[in-house]
């Protein structure tokens, strides 16, 4: 399930244009603004930004993105028409729509960013791992043998391996794969990282794969 980033201010076209990407299949956060874009953008597929929002505008939120990240797409929507906004807009995202707009046009604007961005390498080798990324199989390469991991544990690996060697704090983690907000003393993603290191480390004691930035959180380094 791909996971979109949406910021509109407008509550009623913010509503259907939420609930008709739900039905598609997305994960959709819809923000009204874009305070609190740092704290989501780190584990969505692609960002859909209007550009005339309150305090800092499309444009200024979607260079931040680019300038942290340049592997998530940028899609913007707006009803300015004039020429030079599309240029303003198209020096950093990767595509503008003017409204309105069809829901159709949307989704198939977005599926051409999405596959345009996936990456080609179906294997991908980390250590003694090689993982098989459109299935998710993992083997180790030392036995030949195929890792099995249980269904959190599955979804926590994936989604190291959607944000390598990005230094990802428990918010973004838990938020990430639990799809709960963090709160400070709860174990559960420590006890998932524990089982899960026991399973494709080599010494679970000394982690080579899954790292830990003391004081920040854990990243997987390709």
């Amino acid at each position: 399930m791909f996971r979109i980033l949406y910021i509109e201010d407008e509550k009623e076209i913010g509503q259907w244009v939420t609930k008709d990407l739900m039905e598609r299949g997305y994960e959709v956060t819809w923000l009204e603004s874009g305070e609190e874009v740092d704290k989501h953008i780190a584990y969505k597929d692609i960002a859909i930004l209007d550009v005339m929002l309150p305090g800092l505008d499309g444009f200024s939120i979607g260079k931040r993105i680019k300038r942290e990240n340049k592997e998530i797409p940028i899609l913007m929507l707006s009803a300015r028409t004039a020429v030079e906004d599309k240029l303003e807009g198209l020096n950093f995202a990767d595509d503008y729509l003017t409204k309105p707009f069809h829901p159709d046009e949307l989704v198939a604007r977005v599926e051409v960013l999405l596959r345009r961005y996936q990456k080609n390498d179906d294997v991908l080798e980390l250590q003694h791992l090689k993982i098989f990324t459109k299935e998710m199989r993992i083997m180790h390469t030392e036995t030949d043998e195929e890792i099995q991991l249980t269904g959190k544990q599955f979804y926590l690996f994936q989604y190291f391996i959607r944000h390598l060697n990005q230094i990802l704090t428990k918010e973004q983690l838990y938020e990430g794969v639990w799809g709960e907000s963090y709160i400070e003393g709860d174990k559960t993603l420590m006890v998932h990282i524990r089982y899960l290191r026991e399973k494709i480390e080599i010494n679970p004691a000394k982690p080579a794969i899954i790292e830990t930035i003391r004081g920040i959180g854990y990243r997987v380094k390709l």
